[in-house]
């Protein structure tokens, strides 16, 4: 290639334009033979670098797997190596179990022995058991007939048939069981006063401490002072047509007698004696008494006293911050001032039973305006008890059924006499607290006939029970003594009669506050030295 490149010059030399064709054809084909040349060349290289890849391909195939080889055969050594120490355990274990399964052979073969052994025992001991069962059967048939000759000997000794020795032995078990639950009614008793006493006596002591209420102490008469008796004939009038005139305006009686100083006015509606002792105070003291002056100064008293009670209603309501009450109730509420039972004054008492019934319900975690508004009403009947007929728990339940009370409200005042069942806790606080404000000392009075026949009932419905010898009522009625007969009526009865004695009290007396029931039951064995 070098030597054409080197010999091409000199051509062009000698004569340039004859071989100018053939110097291009000879460029050419030293062209396509550097070409050839060069091919030539790359592919050997190609094929040397060809066969230097396969000798590095065939030793990297020796290579590996020479190694797989070792691989494998150490792969081969280690499973093969495995498997031995498996079947070695497994034939360590099959060894132990065939052992296991020896000692077991072994154990029941002696356990069968010994059941052989107890069955040839028990079929012995059955054959004996047999024996005994015919001897049993057949002295039980001598018992039995022991017995019949024995129990028709015991009827003919104690002339008793059989059915009466069984009714008796039912009478033993009857008063054995009457025994047990008198006991069981006094543990029962116990139990209860052990937790309920002092629970009742904190929640009234508490109560009772934080209230003091006075009382306005009335009657169904009103005595009107006078400066002197003289007054009396001008309250009579000519003929007696003052007082006609003023018996006719008020609705009440006017008592002219030989009292000195006084003129009584006498009437069941304590609204109208109020209203007449106020018009007759004003007509004393102006001094002008006649017909058409009586009708003038008594109709000025009734649009004051009707004012006053309005307020007084009123102002109830406001002290015991019980909102929404009805102008009716609140007339009613103002009503009760001029109203007494037993001498007690009924406003005083109605807004003292709602304050005790309101600290008793916060003491158990009730509502203590409900409950107020409870104790409020409860005697809301007596207003107007003198104008319809009933009651006055029935006249207040009607009337707040009425004006939209509470249920529980209602049932409160129909049911603190127990005239109907009490359907809420806030019915048991109202009768409490009734109790408590109708039982202090000095917050009632009653005429000496009429506590004079209530103790006669008391002591009468005492006396009506089996057992009872006599019955004293002592401490104005607040406790009964029962004296009992002691072969009658054993220790454990004497709790239930007590029971039984204060439930009928309860049902069918009335009686402010409570009464206690002492029972007494004494063996007195008197006998002579001679």
């Amino acid at each position: 290639m070098y030597k054409l490149v080197s010999l091409a010059p000199i051509l062009l030399q000698t004569d340039t334009n004859k071989n100018a064709m053939f110097i291009s054809a000879g460029l050419i084909v030293a062209a396509v033979v550097v070409i050839a040349i060069m091919a030539q060349r790359s592919q050997s290289r190609i094929r040397e670098e060809r066969r230097v890849l396969l000798d590095e391909a065939r030793a990297e195939a020796d290579r590996i797997r020479k190694d797989t080889r070792e691989e494998t055969q150490d792969w081969v050594k280690h499973q093969r190596s495995d498997v031995l120490q498996q079947q070695r355990d497994l034939r360590d274990e099959t060894k132990q179990s065939e052992n296991q399964l020896g000692k077991r052979e072994d154990g029941l073969e002696r356990r069968m022995a010994l059941l052989s052994k107890k069955e040839s025992s028990l079929q012995s001991e059955e054959t004996v058991l047999t024996n005994r069962q015919q001897q049993l059967s057949t002295k039980e048939e001598e018992l039995e007939q022991v017995l019949d000759r024995e129990r028709e000997n015991l009827e003919r000794i104690a002339d008793m048939t059989r059915e009466e020795a069984r009714l008796s032995l039912v009478e033993k078990m009857e008063r054995e069981v009457e025994h047990e639950g008198d006991i069981l009614i006094q543990r029962m008793v116990d139990r209860v006063k052990e937790t309920a006493d002092s629970k009742a006596r904190d929640i009234l002591a508490s109560t009772l401490q934080r209230i003091s209420s006075g009382y306005c102490q009335e009657s169904t008469v009103t005595s009107v002072e006078i400066a002197s008796d003289d007054m009396k004939g001008r309250v009579i009038g000519r003929e007696g047509r003052n007082i006609r005139a003023f018996e006719k305006a008020t609705g009440v009686d006017v008592i002219v007698d030989d009292s000195p100083g006084v003129i009584t006015l006498s009437c069941f509606d304590p609204i109208r004696r109020e209203m007449g002792g106020r018009s007759l105070n004003k007509l004393l003291a102006d001094g002008r008494i006649h017909p058409s002056r009586i009708e003038e100064v008594v109709a000025e008293a009734k649009k004051s006293l009707n004012e006053e009670i309005q307020k007084t209603g009123v102002q109830v309501s406001y002290d015991l911050d019980l909102p929404g009450v009805h102008p009716k109730l609140v007339t009613m509420l103002g009503r009760l001032k001029y109203r007494t039972s037993y001498g007690q004054n009924m406003l005083s008492h109605s807004v003292e039973c709602a304050q005790i019934c309101g600290m008793i319900a916060a003491e158990f975690g009730l509502d203590q305006d409900l409950a107020k508004r409870c104790g409020l009403f409860h005697d809301i009947g007596k207003a107007v008890d003198h104008q319809y007929e009933g009651g006055h728990p029935e006249i207040g339940a009607t009337i707040l059924k009425r004006f939209d009370e509470p249920k529980e409200v209602v049932n409160s005042a129909a049911s603190h006499h127990n005239d109907v069942p009490q359907e809420s806790l806030y019915a048991v606080l109202v009768q409490a607290a009734d109790s408590v404000s109708g039982s202090r000392p000095g917050a009632r009075g009653e005429s000496l006939d009429r506590y004079v026949e209530r103790l006669e009932k008391l002591e009468g419905l005492v006396n009506s029970f089996a057992g009872v010898s006599n019955a004293q009522a002592i401490q104005a009625g607040r406790e009964v003594r029962v004296f009992v007969n002691a072969h009658k009526v054993n220790d454990k009865k004497a709790v239930r009669l007590a029971h039984e004695v204060a439930k009928q009290i309860e049902d069918q007396l009335t009686y402010p506050g409570e009464i206690k029931i002492t029972l007494i039951r004494e063996t007195r064995v008197v006998e002579y030295a001679r």
